[in-house]
């Protein structure tokens, strides 16, 4: 953190999921001790046990409960899923101490991350919309990362100190947001309409001839291999995007623009989810078969 080390700036994580834990892989901290963490799953006794070996693996003090966590910390990374992003920042903002930095890296619709501002800033905190804007690995702490609010240039010199890469997208919380939101309604809906076109072909048995015409279409892209990749974010991720795809329908419709894309996507992403099936290798078809076998 040149020169900074954790202790002199305590880090806390509310969610302690693969966000968190590919941040602190790519920070160097003297004393990763220092940094606390609190995650939901330690409420049940069914997921704590590996949530306290996770954190343990990562050198980090795991918390019984957020108040424990929150204690002392200047800088909160609040790493939720989408659909808990409000709550956790008002359960939060009691504990906080006067002028931490409460940094929502959820993706969440622009009205979320101002209700959660607003529960932070009453309670004397200092509410940063950030928007994490790629997949974290394989980056991890240098995946590109978007902040706004009033408290934006500050918190990009947190960041920075931890060897981040931040820009600033504007003095009001919800810019961040409204751009990540808005981008996933063509990166998400792409992977549905991937899941919606090559399964309905694999299904009717006709992929390859669907595979030529779009490959004769649009020569550059690699259909196959995006295809693959595709339905593997949706298999393994697929609960988590969804979540951040009904925050994109909110803001969508807060525009004004209806949000039939947003909604169907997430539907797809449930669904494909829903299957549980593995992603194995990285073969196109075989990851249809998969998903179609348990849809």
């Amino acid at each position: 953190m040149d020169g900074t080390g954790s202790s002199e700036f305590p880090i806390c994580f509310i969610g302690f999921g693969e966000a968190a834990a590919a941040f602190l892989e790519g920070w160097t901290l003297p004393d990763p001790a220092a940094v606390s963490a609190f995650d939901i799953k330690s409420d049940d006794p069914a997921t704590r046990p590996a949530m306290a070996a996770r954190q343990a693996a990562a050198g980090i003090r795991g918390c019984a409960t957020a108040a424990a966590a929150l204690a002392r910390a200047q800088a909160v990374f609040s790493l939720v899923t989408a659909d808990r992003a409000a709550e956790a920042a008002v359960a939060a903002a009691q504990h906080l101490e006067p002028g931490t930095l409460w940094l929502d890296g959820n993706s969440c619709a622009p009205g979320t991350k101002r209700r959660a501002a607003q529960a932070v800033e009453a309670a004397g905190g200092r509410y940063v919309d950030l928007a994490v804007m790629a997949p974290v690995h394989p980056q991890r702490h240098l995946v590109p990362l978007l902040v706004s609010g009033p408290h934006a240039e500050v918190a990009a010199s947190v960041l920075r100190r931890l060897g981040m890469r931040p820009e600033i997208a504007g003095p009001e919380v919800g810019q961040a947001s409204s751009i990540k939101m808005i981008r996933s309604v063509m990166i998400k809906g792409m992977e549905a309409l991937t899941a919606e076109c090559l399964l309905s072909a694999r299904h009717a048995g006709v992929e390859e001839a669907v595979l030529a015409s779009l490959e004769a279409s649009d020569p550059d892209r690699d259909w196959r291999g995006r295809s693959a990749y595709n339905l593997e974010r949706m298999m393994v991720h697929g609960a988590r995007r969804a979540a951040e795809m009904r925050e994109v329908a909110a803001t969508v419709a807060e525009l004004g623009l209806g949000s039939g894309m947003a909604a169907a996507t997430a539907d797809w992403q449930d669904r494909v989810a829903a299957t549980g099936a593995p992603a194995g290798e990285d073969d196109l078809m075989a990851r249809a078969d998969a998903i179609l076998a348990r849809l």
